[in-house]
């Protein structure tokens, strides 16, 4: 694991603090984002997130949406802008990413999202739609008690929208969560990426 990897799932990064300003070009909007060093893409939007926001639908039912792995807030924020009737949750393990995402989304002026640490999302709390480029790099068995997770929380017909590079196993990832009953299909392809949709536990 590199040393950015380490800083980016710590709870507490170590890393000299060296915030910059992000600006992100999306089809439909631009968002103003500060960032910093110890958190997951600093320099600039994921190319997994990215195509995750231009290819993810809609959600299609009724609820809050959750941002696993939320970062500054590249995720929440456009969900926000986007879908301005709903609550955003975002949640990470990393402080120094709760602390940037909350900060861009107050000075972007949207007051609908809240970031929290996993724990202390509410225990009763469920979601129309879940949306997440996750952390595969914290290695196969974290990575699916993390989604196993979240996906009990989708409402019933709630949807998952997972971005995988295809070469860190996009593939076998879906097929593994259709084998835990979270029928998953693929959606979208771009730049070496899928997007999956996993839906409920059946």
């Amino acid at each position: 694991m590199t040393e950015q990897h380490q800083h980016y799932f710590t709870a507490d990064p170590n890393a000299v603090s060296d915030p910059r300003l992000l600006t992100v070009e999306l089809p439909d909007l631009t968002l103003k984002l500060t960032t910093d060093a110890g958190v997951f893409s600093p320099k600039q939007l994921d190319p997994g997130t990215r195509v995750l926001l231009e290819n993810a639908p809609a959600p299609t039912v009724d609820g809050h949406l959750l941002d696993v792995g939320c970062g500054y807030g590249p995720i929440a924020l456009t969900l926000a802008k986007r879908y301005p009737g709903r609550k955003i949750i975002g949640v990470d393990v990393n402080t120094r990413s709760l602390e940037l995402a909350r900060a861009n989304a107050k000075a972007a002026g949207l007051d609908t999202i809240t970031c929290l640490l996993p724990e202390e999302v509410p225990a009763d709390a469920r979601f129309a739609a879940v949306y997440s480029n996750p952390p595969i790099r914290i290695g196969k068995q974290a990575l699916h008690e993390l989604l196993l997770h979240w996906l009990d929380r989708l409402l019933p017909d709630g949807v998952a929208y997972l971005v995988v590079q295809k070469n860190l196993g996009s593939d076998s990832l879906a097929k593994w969560l259709t084998e835990q009953g979270h029928s998953t299909r693929r959606i979208a392809t771009d730049k070496g990426y899928r997007v999956l949709a996993a839906g409920p536990k059946t």
